[in-house]
């Protein structure tokens, strides 16, 4: 019953949503095509469903071959790759809003774990691998909602003089990974409304950490 009420929810609300947010994404689109070399739309694989691969839709934030340029797949804050919306569209997160249509397609889901490039699916630790995409990647979650500031996160670690690819090895994934078991042992239609609340809730108030209330169970973040 859970996964039928999840999935006509994804539809209904992914068909609402593109409805009503088509206002602002058409100018957007506009000015993206007018702008930094002209790209509307970025298409990455990500890992799916039962570790099959798809293809994410997002707004084109980032200059063209970025991921081979100095920085690889990894973006600070401020990252000089970004195009002139970029930035604006990061930090908003208006830019991951185009994953309505993988939403309505059936690819993703509203609430679930964020889906990741195999590189970074490789980094979990093996017993996260076998079950975090035991459901549906989700355009929004709790890793989401706890890592909204995850950029930050990795510019100060390099700034730091920190081994970027080590801090999100040893530390950033497996913490990750921790919240979507959590996510998944307490599953719930529920669970999910809460967490499209908490969503808006952290993008307007960045340093709320409301869900700590909610949540008592929580894995706690300590960095």
């Amino acid at each position: 019953m859970y996964k039928l009420t999840k999935r006509l929810f994804d539809i209904l609300s992914s068909s609402i949503a593109l409805i009503i947010l088509s206002p602002l994404l058409l100018p957007i689109m506009i000015l993206l095509k007018l702008t930094s070399e002209g790209e509307v739309f970025y298409f990455q694989e990500r890992i799916g469903l039962n570790k099959k691969p798809f293809m994410i839709f997002k707004f084109a934030t980032m200059l063209k071959n970025s991921s081979k340029m100095k920085g690889g797949y990894i973006t600070v804050k401020n990252d000089p790759r970004l195009t002139f919306m970029g930035g604006f569209l990061r930090k908003s997160k208006i830019n991951e809003l185009p994953q309505l249509f993988n939403i309505f397609l059936g690819h993703m889901s509203v609430i679930g774990p964020r889906p990741v490039m195999r590189v970074s699916f490789e980094i979990y630790p093996e017993n996260i691998q076998k079950v975090i995409y035991n459901l549906k990647p989700g355009l929004s979650g709790i890793g989401s909602i706890i890592f909204r500031d995850e950029e930050e996160i990795i510019t100060k670690v390099k700034n730091d003089g920190g081994d970027i690819f080590n801090f999100y090895k040893n530390t950033i994934y497996p913490f990750k990974g921790e919240l979507e078991l959590w996510y998944q042992e307490n599953k719930s239609f529920l669970l999910d409304l809460q967490l499209i609340f908490l969503t808006a809730w952290v993008i307007l108030f960045t340093n709320s950490s409301i869900y700590e209330k909610w949540f008592k169970d929580l894995p706690k973040r300590s960095f």
